[in-house]
C-alpha cells in the first residue's frame, strides 16, 4: 500500500454535504464546487435513482454536469423496490472510491433520510423486507384500520408510538415489520444509530431563501418541466408498463400528471396540486434540516442569482482538508 492510500484509510474522508429544500439551486452549487474543489457529486435524491424519470426529477443533463462525474443516478429502474439500505451501501461505495481517486466527495441531495443514513452510518438490520410479512400488515390495516395497528405497534414499541403519527401507516407497518423480524423495536435501533459518531470528516452546508422567493422559484420550476415535456415523460413511463401506484410513481410531478392522465383531475387540479405539493415537501425538508446542528446555513438572497458569495464561504470552510 502506497504512503498516499495509507494515508487516506488511517484518517476519516472528508465529505462535503450540500442540503436544502426542493428548487434552491443545490446541484448547481455542487457542480461549480466539484469544478473548484476537485469533487465528484453523489445525489442524495430519491427519485433521481431511476432511469427514464429526468425532468421530473430535475436530473442534471450531462451539458448541465459540465464534465464532473454524478454518481447514485439512473441505477435502477421505476419497478424496482429500492430501500433506504441500498442507497446507503452504495453511496457509501462511491464516496469511497471518489476519495481513493484523490477526489473530494460532495454528497448533495433533499432527501434527508438518504443523507443521514450515509452520514449517521445507519445501523440496518436487513437491507430487504419480508413480502409476506408485510403483505400481512397491510391487509390487517385495510380489514382493521390504522387505529388498531397503532395501538399494537403502542405495545411492543411505545417510545416508536411517541415519534410515528398514528396516520402515517408506512411508518407504522415498517416499525411492527422490523419488531417482528429482529424480536426488537425499531426505537433500540433509533438509539443505537444516534449514539453513534460519524465516518466522515464531515462539512456540512445548507442552502436556504426567504420563502417568498423560494415559493416563486417552485411554481417556476413546475412550469419549466411541464415545458420540457414531463407530461410526455410520465405517459411514456405509463406505456412501458410502469403502474402508477408504484413507490416511483407516487413522486411529485409524476403521480400528479398519471392522476391527469388516468382521468383522476383536471389539468388545473393537477398543476395547481403539483405546485402545492412541492411547497409542502420544500417546507418539510426545511424542517428536517434545521433540526440538525452540524449544518452551517447559508442564504441566497432574492433577486441575486450569483452564486460567487456562497461559494466561497464553503471554499473557505474546506479548503485545507
Amino acid at each position: 500500500m502506497t504512503g498516499q492510500a495509507a494515508f487516506r484509510q488511517e484518517y476519516p474522508i472528508p465529505l462535503l454535504v450540500i442540503v436544502g429544500p426542493t428548487a434552491v439551486g443545490k446541484t448547481e452549487i455542487a457542480i461549480e464546487l466539484a469544478h473548484r474543489l476537485r469533487g465528484e457529486v453523489i445525489s442524495a435524491d430519491s427519485v433521481q435513482v431511476y432511469r427514464y424519470m429526468d425532468i421530473g426529477t430535475a436530473k442534471p443533463t450531462l451539458e448541465e454536469r459540465r464534465g464532473v462525474p454524478h454518481h447514485m443516478i439512473d441505477i435502477v429502474d421505476p419497478d424496482i423496490d429500492f430501500t433506504v439500505y441500498d442507497y446507503q451501501q452504495m453511496a457509501k461505495n462511491c464516496i469511497r472510491e471518489v476519495h481513493n481517486r484523490g477526489k473530494l466527495p460532495i454528497l448533495t441531495g433533499g432527501t434527508g433520510l438518504y443523507i443521514k443514513a450515509v452520514v449517521d452510518d445507519y445501523t440496518f438490520c436487513s437491507g430487504k423486507v419480508n413480502p409476506s410479512l408485510r403483505r400481512y400488515l397491510q391487509e390487517e390495516m385495510e380489514l382493521k384500520g390504522k387505529d388498531t395497528l397503532f395501538r399494537l405497534l403502542r405495545e411492543v414499541d411505545p417510545l416508536a408510538a411517541e415519534r410515528v403519527h398514528p396516520n402515517d401507516s408506512r411508518r407504522i407497518i415498517r416499525a411492527l415489520e422490523f419488531f417482528y423480524l429482529t424480536g426488537e423495536p425499531i426505537s433500540v435501533q433509533w438509539e443505537r444509530t444516534r449514539k453513534k459518531q460519524s465516518n466522515y470528516q464531515l462539512f456540512m452546508v445548507g442552502i436556504a431563501m426567504e420563502r417568498t422567493y423560494l415559493y416563486e422559484r417552485i411554481n417556476r420550476r413546475v412550469e419549466l418541466m411541464l415545458e420540457k415535456g414531463l407530461l410526455k415523460e410520465v405517459k411514456g413511463l405509463l406505456e412501458r408498463g410502469f403502474r402508477s401506484d408504484l413507490k416511483s410513481m407516487q413522486s411529485l410531478g409524476y403521480f400528479h400528471l398519471a392522476s391527469f392522465l388516468e382521468g383522476n383531475w383536471d389539468w388545473e387540479t393537477a398543476v395547481n396540486t403539483f405546485k402545492k405539493d412541492t411547497r409542502r415537501y420544500a417546507k418539510r425538508q426545511l424542517t428536517w434540516f434545521r433540526a440538525d446542528q452540524r449544518i452551517r446555513w447559508l442564504e441566497r438572497k432574492p433577486g441575486n442569482t450569483k452564486k460567487t458569495p456562497v461559494l466561497d464561504i464553503i471554499c473557505s470552510m474546506v479548503e485545507g482538508y
